[in-house]
C-alpha cells in the first residue's frame, strides 16, 4: 500500500487500543486515511492515537462498543468533527472457553454473543448510516475468527459467536452492496501478541499470525483495490 491509497477518506476503528488496533491505526495513518479510533480504554486509545501521529488528523474517542447509545454518540461526534464516514473497521471481539456446550454458562454465552456479534450490530447501526449519507459508498471490514469455520471442543459459545459475526458481515453485504458498500471480514488464526504468548506458553508463537500482517489485509479492503469484494469472510493464518 502507498501512502496515497487512503487519501482524503475518513476512517473509524473500533478497538483501537487493542494490539490489532494499533497495527490497523498504523497502517491507515501510513496511508494517508483521516482517523476517528475509538475504545473504552482511554488510557490505550491515548497510546493508540500517538500511533496516528502521521495521518492528516486523529480523533480519539471513548466509547463502548456494548452501549448502543455511546456508538451512537460516537458515530454523531465523528460526523460532525471529521465531516463524513467513509470506512469502518470493527475490530472488537473477546474469546472464552472451556466449557463443554451443556455446562457452558448463560453469562459465558452472552458474553461471547455480546462481544462478538452485539458490538458489530451495534457499530454498524451508528457508522452505517453515516457512511451511507455521504453518498460515495464505503468500507465495512470486522474481525471474525478461524474459529467461525468449525465448531471445536469446549469452545462452543466461541465458535458461534464468531460465526454469527460472519453471518451478519454477508447479510449486511448483500443488503449494501448497491449502495456501493463493500462488506467483508478477516478470519485470523491466533495472533502473536503479549497476551497469547503469556498464556500459551508452551505455544511455537512462529505458527501465529502477526497483528501487522492481519491489519494489512484489513488495509487492503479499505481501498479502492477491494471494490469486487463483497461478503468474503477471508482467512489470515500465517505470519508473513
Amino acid at each position: 500500500m502507498t501512502a496515497a491509497d487512503l487519501a482524503g477518506k475518513v476512517v473509524v476503528i473500533t478497538g483501537a487500543a487493542g494490539n490489532l488496533g494499533r497495527a490497523v491505526t498504523a497502517a491507515c495513518a501510513r496511508a494517508g486515511a483521516a482517523l476517528a479510533l475509538l475504545d473504552r480504554d482511554e488510557a490505550g486509545l491515548a497510546a493508540a492515537a500517538r500511533l496516528a501521529a502521521t495521518a492528516p488528523r486523529a480523533l480519539a474517542v471513548p466509547a463502548d462498543a456494548l452501549d448502543p447509545a455511546a456508538m451512537e454518540g460516537a458515530a454523531e461526534r465523528v460526523a460532525r468533527e471529521l465531516g463524513r464516514v467513509d470506512a469502518l473497521c470493527h475490530l472488537i471481539g473477546g474469546f472464552r472457553m472451556g466449557d463443554p456446550v451443556h455446562a457452558t454458562p448463560p453469562e459465558v454465552w452472552r458474553l461471547m454473543l455480546d462481544l462478538n456479534a452485539g458490538s458489530l450490530l451495534n457499530a454498524v447501526r451508528a457508522f452505517v448510516p453515516r457512511i451511507l449519507a455521504g453518498g460515495r459508498g464505503g468500507k465495512v471490514v470486522s474481525v471474525a475468527a478461524a474459529a467461525a469455520a468449525r465448531g471445536a471442543a469446549r469452545m462452543g459459545a466461541y465458535s458461534a459467536a464468531k460465526a454469527a459475526a460472519v453471518r451478519l458481515t454477508e447479510s449486511l453485504s448483500a443488503e449494501l452492496r448497491g449502495a456501493g458498500v463493500n462488506v467483508n471480514c478477516v478470519l485470523p488464526t491466533t495472533m502473536d501478541t503479549p497476551q497469547n504468548r503469556a498464556a500459551m506458553p508452551e505455544a511455537d508463537p512462529r505458527d501465529w499470525v502477526a497483528p501487522e500482517a492481519v491489519a494489512d489485509v484489513i488495509l487492503f479492503l479499505c481501498t479502492d483495490a477491494a471494490r469486487a469484494v463483497h461478503g468474503a469472510a477471508i482467512p489470515v493464518s500465517a505470519r508473513a
